[in-house]
């Protein structure tokens, strides 16, 4: 496994993650979820995501059980939640979601009891709440870490303007500003980490914790004949995933890359992780594989993304013609 530092912190974090979006609650139940956070452990995996709209804290639940039966030493991984929704999404009642000051705490310390632990290592705004002042969301997560519930907290997200703003209150109240943010990234998603967050990674030194290097399973191959029954496109209340995900050009694009795949010894799904992490700004990917296997084979993005070179990932441009105009230097 390979370890990065979370942009300035001092935190080292595994190149690849395992979270649950989805998949805890829906997919995996305790039992594989066991197995495969064990696998993730065992494979020097140190960071597991996880959020209260997750499943509406179920899949917290699921993980903190986990964390319990394994009894790990609590020095050697990291967790994370994430607030904003809510535990009831569009049935909440005032206060029960958004950045509030009283929401932020609240989510906090419920997602401490759903898993189980004295500190979360990250906490992020899962979403921008511009119905809250920003002085109020930084003191909030600035007076948690005070308290030693959260030992970094971030951002999931935002767009560069909005992370900018916080980390200037910061600066003028002598806080500290977000670590991390947690955007998604992909081939077909490249907007923020190689336009917008130029900036910010080269002022202020931001880590990022990525979500979806597999487009929701599309880079994975598996969509492009159809959505497999109990494939998470094939979820209720995930119509809008699907909708978003099954376009026929971008399936078309998966079908070509196949090719460069072939060529590396290498499954679709290690070749897109493998190109998440070849950017020199990601700090993690977070994997949401729901059985063994294919955590295995994720894995293997460790040995493939030293073997893209740069004639390889010229040959995976032109096949995805997905990057975005005035990309900054990060390596790809």
């Amino acid at each position: 496994m390979e370890y990065r530092r979370m942009g300035k912190s001092g935190l080292q974090l595994s190149v690849l993650s395992y979270g649950s979006w989805v998949t805890f609650s829906k997919q995996v139940d305790d039992t594989a979820s066991d197995r495969l956070m064990g696998l993730a452990y065992d494979s020097g995996i140190n960071f597991f995501d996880n959020a209260e709209g997750y499943e509406g804290g179920r899949s917290e639940e699921i993980m903190g059980r986990t964390l319990k039966n394994k009894n790990w030493d609590r020095t050697s991984y990291c967790i994370s939640s994430k607030a904003f929704f809510g535990l009831h999404g569009k049935d909440n009642k005032p206060n029960q979601g958004g950045l509030s000051r009283k929401h932020l705490t609240e989510a906090c310390h419920g997602a401490l009891q759903r898993l189980q632990s004295d500190y979360l290592d990250l906490f992020f705004c899962h979403r921008p709440d511009p119905e809250t002042p920003m002085d109020e969301i930084v003191w909030t997560m600035n007076i948690l870490l005070q308290q030693g519930k959260i030992l970094y907290w971030g951002t999931s997200e935002w767009s560069a303007g909005e992370i900018m703003e916080a980390h200037k209150v910061a600066d003028r109240l002598n806080l500290i500003g977000p670590a991390m943010e947690q955007p998604q990234y992909n081939l077909f998603e490249r907007q923020k980490m190689e336009v917008d967050y130029a900036r910010i990674f080269n002022n202020v030194g931001m880590g990022t914790t990525i979500w979806s290097p597999l487009a929701s399973g599309l880079l994975t191959g598996k969509y492009n004949n159809g959505v497999p029954a109990g494939s998470r496109l094939s979820l209720d209340n995930y119509g809008w995933l699907k909708e978003r995900t099954m376009q026929e050009e971008k399936i078309n694009k998966v079908r070509k890359l196949e090719k460069v795949a072939k060529e590396l010894n290498a499954s679709l799904a290690t070749l897109s992780i493998a190109w998440c992490i070849h950017n020199t700004n990601v700090t993690t990917a977070i994997l949401g594989a729901t059985k063994e296997k294919q955590l295995t084979e994720n894995l293997q993005a460790l040995d493939i993304y030293p073997k893209l070179t740069a004639g390889i990932m010229s040959e995976i441009e032109l096949i995805m013609d997905t990057k975005p105009a005035r990309a900054i230097n990060t390596g790809m």
